[in-house]
């Protein structure tokens, strides 16, 4: 098979190097990612009346949050035997490092493994933490981060891109990916795949499009008073159960990025050795629980909306 319409993807993992410090694509995207979601919040904090110092204190309770969720869903849910099975493994789960396998020598790499999944939990974990600290309604803080959520997750995707990591399954198709990692083998040979990180990118990029033009159309709920503030145009309709505040964009947010993180899983090439042969990787297993989760957030939205008029 000749692999010259196929993308031969070799990039650098690093942006730059300067002495024995260097900046890699995924750390890179990850910060560009929270960044984009501290900016979007704080506007919608600003519109929505909420106090400064009420937004100041989120963004460290979602970042650690997060970063928490994530490492410790990919360490349980995908390698539980490796990080508990060893005092050093389970130091490993907690610093990023990684010690040699019959002494105490060890080397910084950062976190070798982080879970959307984790991360999902980590994040609304965090926020509740939040909303009990700092007393701004709960759904108002979800609804917010949620719109900004999908963004970053498209960031931490291209990061996976720019990593040659969480590929696809083999394809024919003239847009697939030759990825010169050791696990792209099939007997051998380097094959094309699908660019599964990239679907992924594209996808979120469009639900936080779609939520961004839902929250425009639909105007926002004032949280003082908890009654819908109309959009700017005089003409526009507003719809009170997608006002923010009420649960609904948390529940679509939910809803849209797992239900394409269930269907995409179908195309991708097994995490670990474990998900070989199972019906539903660990992946769509996870996703469930949150699609559900999402589905009851849209549904009850609407008696939010009306208990707040």
């Amino acid at each position: 098979m000749s692999t010259l319409c196929f993308i031969d993807w070799q990039p650098s993992l690093e942006i730059l190097k300067i002495g024995g410090f260097s900046l890699r694509w995924y750390s890179f995207l990850w910060c560009v990612g929270l960044l984009f979601a501290y900016l979007i919040v704080q506007k919608l904090y600003k519109q929505q009346k909420i106090a400064d110092e009420k937004f100041e204190p989120l963004f460290l309770y979602c970042f650690f949050g997060v970063l928490i969720g994530a490492r410790l869903g990919h360490c349980l849910f995908y390698e539980p035997e490796y990080y508990l099975g060893s005092v050093k493994g389970v130091m490993e789960m907690i610093l990023p490092v990684r010690f040699a396998p019959d002494t105490w020598d060890w080397e910084f790499r950062g976190y070798e493994g982080l879970a959307s999944h984790g991360g999902a939990i980590g994040l609304t974990a965090a926020l509740i933490l939040y909303v009990r600290k700092i007393k701004v309604p709960v759904l108002t803080v979800l609804d917010n981060v949620a719109i900004a959520t999908p963004l970053t997750a498209c960031c931490i995707r291209l990061g996976n891109l720019m990593n040659s990591e969480i590929i696809g399954s083999p394809t024919d198709l003239p847009w697939g990916f030759l990825f010169h990692t050791r696990d792209t083998l099939v007997e051998g040979v380097l094959v094309p795949r699908h660019p599964a990180q990239l679907y992924e990118a594209l996808a979120y990029l469009c639900i936080f499009i779609a939520e961004i033009a839902i929250y425009r159309k639909f105007g926002i709920q004032d949280t003082h008073s908890h009654k819908p503030i109309m959009p700017q145009t005089s003409t526009e309709k507003h719809t009170g159960s997608m006002s923010a505040g009420t649960g609904f964009y948390f529940g679509f947010c939910l809803t849209t990025i797992f239900v394409f993180r269930f269907f995409v899983e179908f195309i991708k090439k097994e995490q670990v050795d474990f998900e070989e042969g199972m019906l539903l990787d660990m992946g769509q297993l996870l996703s469930i629980p949150f699609i559900i989760a999402g589905i009851i957030f849209m549904l009850r939205s609407k008696q939010a909306a009306t208990q707040n008029k």
